[in-house]
């Protein structure tokens, strides 16, 4: 029965079918790729499968289950290439996956057993018809809750899943297991609606995976073991344990939180600057071949290129992948300057990213501050020191000063990029800044935001400025980024800033409310141009759900609880001083 019907599913996919001088970089290639799967993860079953086109999102085959073993699969494998003489054609694949593969559910819905009807946030969010959105979204955890199933502690072999011991939260829709980043704002919506035992379940997850693995993968799949994603679980133990002040958990973890640091410490180059040198990272990865989910889709984009080129764009667009933002042109340098640009020119590692080097910045203080609460004074100085040398390298290599804002620093050509991205304004939300000067920076951000002119979007800033079809670049506005945005700038407390930050805070609920009202769906990105409306681009439709847009809208209702919608979005822009 299992075959009849995967063989049905198969069949139907076929047939649907700014500048800086003397600047040095010494580059290093990464940790290595942790996943050897001859299923999951390289070789030529994987290859076989997925350039038969048999489905039509590639991620479908790699989250298969195995009817047998991995050697018999693979055995059974070659004895069908053998049969097909190593030309199989797309219903002979199809049959031998139906034959060795099923669709399995691997996860339980699950029980949150911290769950509250009304949280206490919802008292304290004053326009009625916003505190009636926030309790939905809040029935909306127990949608995405999940909890793996025992057939993948019997047989994990069978399975591409990683098992953890705790309940988790989805992102939604074809994201069916955990992610890193999204994770960290899925677990401030949860903490917000007082779930503070979930919360711990899911970092005590994370930190199962720095045990096992060194880091964390950039979500719960074995063919994510190449790559990890923004380094967030420092910062999810510092907001558990602001809301709890559980310093026994964190005396408990602080080492594995540090051998993570130690992981993203080891993704760095050497920049040398006027005589001094300073350790930046960068997104990184090791590995042979396209990315086992998207498999199809980097084998053809290759084919561009000379057969000795295909590994570097293989592993930058992986590194693409750990920075989340799969894809922007962001991560692409040009040839030469009468190029067209393409993700053929990507170029991940030789970029140094703003975003990046501010969190573990922030991160190394945030391990010192720990080691404060433990009394590790030994400690503390050490990742304090850490803080103020990756504070200098942002200070001399990231700072612009033609610009006055922050840009990502390209190594191939030893010049900062000098195009807007949302990220570029990320060191005010990590305060990876001298506080004494927040004045100039807040007035010199809300500058850098108005010559871009992100009055004009009504429907969330966009990641970029420029439209090149891919989903994390204009027009599309990504929860995340606005979290970084506005809290950043509200952080500044100068009020320029702060009232920039009420504004965009203030457009960005109106869409995801309209969005919701319209659709009865929160969405993984928006489009900025059309308040409410799902983005686009990309390798895949929009998924709906969705944890992490839940988590800034329960974030921003905190920050802002006298927000509250208009009938017509598009009449506040009388709100903007241009």
């Amino acid at each position: 029965m299992i075959v009849a019907v995967l063989i049905i599913f198969l069949v139907n996919g076929l047939n649907n079918a700014a500048s800086i001088a003397h600047v040095d970089c010494t580059t290093y290639p990464g940790p290595a790729d942790l996943c050897d799967s001859q299923v999951y993860c390289e070789g030529p079953l994987l290859r076989t499968v997925q350039l038969a086109g048999i489905f039509n999102d590639s991620k479908t085959f790699v989250d298969l289950y195995q009817l047998h073993d991995p050697n018999v699969t693979v055995e059974n494998f070659n004895i069908f290439m053998k049969a097909t003489s190593n030309s199989p054609n797309r219903t002979e694949v199809a049959t031998f996956v139906a034959e060795n593969f099923a669709m399995r559910e691997e996860l339980d819905n699950s029980t949150l057993p911290d769950w509250k009807e009304n949280p206490g946030i919802l008292k304290s969010i004053k326009n009625l018809q916003y505190r009636k959105w926030a309790k939905r979204l809040n029935y909306i955890w127990k949608t995405l809750a999940r909890k793996i199933t025992n057939d993948l502690v019997i047989n994990p072999q069978r399975h591409s899943l990683i098992y953890v011991n705790n309940t988790f939260v989805i992102p939604g829709g074809r994201f069916k297991e955990f992610y890193y980043w999204d994770s960290y704002w899925i677990i401030e919506g949860l903490l917000l609606c007082d779930m503070h035992v979930t919360v711990k379940g899911m970092i005590e997850n994370f930190l199962s995976m720095v045990e096992r693995y060194g880091f964390v993968p950039n979500g719960g799949r074995v063919y994510y073991l190449s790559r990890s994603q923004p380094p967030l679980l420092i910062p999810m133990v510092a907001k558990y344990y602001d809301h709890t002040k559980d310093r026994k958990f964190l005396k408990k973890n602080i080492a594995i939180l540090e051998k993570e640091f130690e992981y993203w410490q080891s993704k760095t180059v050497d920049v040398r600057k006027n005589g001094k040198t300073y350790k930046m990272a960068h997104y990184v990865v090791n590995s042979r071949g396209p990315r086992p989910e998207s498999y199809k889709e980097d084998y053809q984009l290759v084919q561009q290129v000379l057969e000795q080129e295909r590994g570097s764009i293989y592993n930058n667009l992986k590194a693409a992948a750990e920075s989340g933002w799969d894809f922007s042109y962001r991560w692409c340098i040009r040839t030469n300057k009468n190029a067209n640009l393409s993700l053929v020119n990507v170029s991940t590692s030789d970029i140094i990213p703003v975003d990046l080097n501010a969190i573990l910045q922030r991160n190394a203080r945030m391990l010192a501050h720990f080691h404060v609460i433990l009394g590790n004074v030994k400690k503390n100085w050490h990742y304090a020191q850490i803080a103020l040398e990756y504070q200098a390298a942002i200070d001399n290599v990231l700072w612009n000063e033609d610009e006055k804002i922050w840009l990502d620093y390209d190594m191939k050509n030893k010049q900062s990029r000098n195009i807007f991205y949302t990220s570029n304004l990320s060191p005010l939300y990590t305060m990876s800044y001298d506080w004494n000067k927040r004045n100039e920076y807040a007035l010199q951000s809300v500058s850098y935001i108005k010559r871009n002119e992100i009055d004009l979007y009504f429907g969330g800033t966009p990641s970029s400025i420029n439209y090149t079809g891919e989903q994390w670049d204009f027009p599309n506005a990504w929860p995340p980024l606005q979290s970084f945005l506005i809290l950043g700038l509200y952080q500044t407390k100068v009020k320029e800033a702060v009232d920039w930050a009420k504004i965009l805070a203030d457009r960005w609920l109106k869409s995801n409310y309209l969005g919701y009202d319209e659709y009865g769906k929160m969405f993984e990105k928006y489009n900025a141009m059309h308040p409410g409306e799902g983005g686009g681009g990309g390798e895949y439709n929009v998924q709906d759900g969705f944890g992490w847009t839940n988590g800034v809208v329960f974030e921003l209702l905190r920050l802002f609880p006298n927000a509250k919608p208009v009938d017509n979005i598009k009449n506040d822009s009388n709100d903007i001083d241009r």
